[in-house]
Parts: C-alpha cells; sequence; structure tokens
C-alpha cells in the first residue's frame, strides 16, 4: 500500500523534479506534431472532430499533452499538421497555443492540409505529411527533426531522448514502450541488439517476436522520432519517388532504413517524467472508448499514476475564464455533492450526487440526478431524476428529466453507442440535439 494514499493526494505531492534537457540540442531542434488523424475507434466522439483535440482530464485536450512535452522539453519551433475536421482543433491551438515568443524564433504553427505538393493529393501518410512541409522545415535550418504524435497521453523529456541520439551518432532514433505481447500486435515491433540499435522491425505483426529478457512483452514504437535532418529529407524525397509505397514512418521509412543506416531505440523508460518509484513508465493509447474511459477514470483516484499537479513539468492549455464549480443543498434527499470525483469551473452540481466521474466545464446537474462512474464533457445540461452510469457524454449535450443510461444495456444499444464493456456513449445527435453542439 502507497503510505501517501490516505494523505497526499496529488495537490499535495512533491515528487523529486528530474533535471530537463533544455540545451543547445533542443534548441536546434525542429518538430513536426501529426495531428491530422480522425481516430475512428473513438467512433461518435470524433465525427465532428480530429482525435487530438478530444478533451481529456477535465479542461485539456488530448494534443495538450505532447505540445505540453515539447515546450517543456525546450523545443519550441513546432509545425501542427493538421488535417480531418480540424476548426476546432485550430481554434484551440490559436487560443491556447499563441504564447511563444516569435521574436525570439519561437513558435508553433499550424500547417492544415493544403495540397502542397499536388493539385490532387492531401495528406497521403505520415511520411508524406512531412514531406509535404519540407520547406516550412528548411526555413528553420535545423539540426535534427523531431517528429510526434498528438494522439496519445504521456509525459516525456524530448530533450533526453535528443541527447541520447546524439551520443549514439545515430541517424534516426525511435521512441518504444514495453508493452504486453498480446497487445503488441497493435504497434510496430523492434528487435534490438545489447547496445539499442534496431535490428528487426514489423509493423504491426501478426506474431510479435517477445523481448529477449522478459517473453511476456514486446518492444513498442511510440510513433515518436527523432531524424538528423539531413537523413529526413533525403529518405523523404526518396520515398516520394517510390510508387508502391503508402509513404508512412512505419510502414516504409522505418523498415527501409533499419537494415542500411544507424537506427536505435530510445527506452520510454529513460525520458518518461512523472514516474513513481517502482512504477511503469505512464503513457495511454486513448484510441478507444473503453481506453478514453479508463484514463478518465484512473485520474479519480486519490494518486493516479498521471499526476497533474506536478509544478515542475505542467500541461498547458486554453481554458474560459470561469466562476469556481458551485455545490447547492443539504437536504437528505437533495444534496449537492461530489465524491472521488474531479469538477471543474461553471459547474454547477444543484441538490445532485456525483461519484467517481469527471465533469469538465459549465455542467450542470439538477436535482435528484445521479451521475456515477462517468466522464461528462463540456456545456452538458443534466436534467432532474436522472441516473447515468458508466457514461461517456459528449459536449453540448442536453439529457432529458427522468432519463437512465447506463442501467439497462439493451434499451441503451437502441439510442446509444455501447461497448463491449459497457461504457456507454451518448452525443447530441444520438438525442437528435444537433443545435446544442458546441465545439
Amino acid at each position: 500500500m502507497d503510505p501517501r494514499s490516505d494523505e497526499a493526494p496529488d495537490d499535495e505531492r512533491r515528487d523529486e523534479p528530474a533535471p530537463r534537457f533544455v540545451s543547445a540540442l533542443t534548441r536546434a531542434t525542429f518538430a513536426v506534431l501529426l495531428a491530422g488523424g480522425r481516430g475512428s475507434r473513438l467512433h461518435q466522439l470524433t465525427d465532428w472532430r480530429a482525435k487530438p483535440a478530444v478533451p481529456f482530464g477535465g479542461k485539456f485536450r488530448i494534443i495538450d499533452f505532447t505540445l505540453s512535452n515539447c515546450v517543456n522539453s525546450g523545443v519550441r519551433r513546432v509545425a501542427v499538421a493538421t488535417q480531418y475536421k480540424a476548426h476546432s482543433l485550430i481554434r484551440h491551438l490559436q487560443r491556447g497555443w499563441s504564447f511563444l515568443e516569435g521574436r525570439f524564433d519561437e513558435f508553433i504553427d499550424i500547417v492544415p492540409a493544403a495540397q502542397q505538393v499536388s493539385e490532387h493529393a492531401w495528406y497521403q501518410g505520415t511520411a508524406d505529411a512531412v514531406y509535404q512541409n519540407l520547406n516550412v522545415i528548411r526555413r528553420s535550418r535545423p539540426e535534427f527533426v523531431l517528429v510526434v504524435s498528438g494522439d496519445h497521453i504521456y509525459k516525456m523529456d524530448y530533450g533526453r531522448m535528443i541527447a541520447e541520439h546524439v551520443d549514439r551518432k545515430a541517424d534516426l532514433s525511435v521512441a518504444c514502450v514495453e508493452v504486453p505481447l498480446a497487445d503488441a500486435s497493435q504497434f510496430g515491433v523492434m528487435g534490438t541488439d545489447a547496445d539499442g540499435r534496431v535490428r528487426r522491425f514489423a509493423e504491426k505483426p501478426a506474431s510479435p517476436d517477445p523481448m529477449p529478457d522478459d517473453p511476456g512483452s514486446a518492444l513498442a514504437s511510440m510513433g515518436v522520432y527523432v531524424f538528423n535532418t539531413a537523413f529526413l529529407f533525403e529518405q523523404l524525397l526518396r520515398d516520394a519517388q517510390e510508387s508502391r509505397s503508402s509513404h508512412d514512418f512505419g510502414k516504409d521509412i522505418i523498415p527501409h532504413s533499419v537494415p542500411h543506416y544507424r537506427v536505435f531505440a530510445h527506452r520510454f523508460a529513460d525520458s518518461c517524467v512523472g514516474t513513481r518509484p517502482g512504477g511503469r513508465p505512464y503513457w495511454r493509447d486513448v484510441g478507444t472508448i473503453d481506453a478514453y474511459w479508463d484514463a478518465n477514470m484512473e485520474l479519480t483516484k486519490v494518486t493516479p499514476e498521471l499526476n497533474l499537479y506536478d509544478r515542475e513539468w505542467p500541461i498547458w492549455t486554453w481554458q474560459e475564464q470561469l466562476p469556481p464549480a458551485k455545490f447547492v443543498f443539504d437536504d437528505d434527499d437533495r444534496r449537492g455533492m461530489a465524491v472521488d470525483s474531479l469538477v471543474s469551473g461553471g459547474d454547477v452540481i444543484s441538490g445532485s450526487t456525483v461519484r467517481r466521474s469527471l465533469l469538465f466545464s459549465n455542467v450542470r446537474v439538477n436535482s435528484y440526478s445521479t451521475i456515477e462512474d462517468s466522464v461528462v464533457l463540456p456545456d452538458v445540461h443534466v436534467g432532474r431524476h436522472v441516473v447515468l452510469r458508466r457514461c461517456v457524454i459528449d459536449k453540448g449535450v442536453v439529457i432529458p428529466e427522468g432519463t437512465t443510461i447506463g442501467v439497462d444495456a439493451d434499451a441503451d444499444r437502441r439510442r446509444f453507442h455501447v461497448t463491449e464493456r459497457g461504457i456507454t456513449l451518448v452525443t447530441p445527435d444520438m438525442l437528435g440535439q444537433s443545435l446544442h453542439r458546441i465545439r
């Protein structure tokens, strides 16, 4: 049992700060953040927004974690490549990520898919998204290019990875995380020698190779790459001429590079920020409704693995100026309360009970209602006498009075999306409330 569990919730925790690797190396690095994917496994949650724009953790967007890693690491020249339904993502970036000082060559630029190479082609793959923006990279004249995805939740000091990349005289470094062998077929899997050099790489193999020292695990790519700039340009120009290529880093660039060049694996454990003693490095792919619900629910624990209260490695975002959360009424049958929950600014819990749940901003819960084990996105209005259990409620939903969701799975499937594990997703469209949608 964690001795701090009864006395040190996250807001009182003080982990020993690790030194950052902000240096001439990070200042010589240009980051390309790939944020164009839909995230189709999130079903209707991404009908009107790209996956990196999906809200997470009560006040953030998924992309905020990768961007915060860049800024905190000292990598402050970033191009964000957008494509799928990017309006809410672009608006969020404009509002929350315009604070870098351009006069000192620090910026976060938005580079939407704009058919820059061909008038007939948008981004065709991850490598093509970078290839179509080579002119953007070239203008900054970096020594290294960091390619990252905006799809995952983690805290990582990229400076440590860049320093290791230089020390090993690598052409390409691939960040990797240990995953259970049973799950490894979802990732690119690496086989390395004793020096960490990648000798084998397979993208989403049917039979992944286990790690030699841990037969139950595999070494999986995180989709975080460090390239020497000249090497990246060379490989992207070569790949662009390959008619059979899918123009993807995992399917094409890395498999070609492994046998011919110096490709090394960087262990995430060596650069993860905030890992508790004896704990595993925190990295979550929130690409399904179940995984998204799990990761948010973890935050309601007394000491979750992801510490959002870490002042040494803050997660930056844009947030609306809102009044504090408010709890009203204290009668036996009508008490406004929240237990083991995260509640955000602008929320009003009026004579209702919230347990083990996460409420984003501007949520109104009216009297005699109960919310348990649920994730409620911003601007949701919950009527009286409502019961919500194991739900994800999308932004702008109005739950009518007397509604029960999460109790009768068969009834829920007729109206909503219910996962195999019984998590119910509710969106405005499912309730015929398109006019209430606020992105």
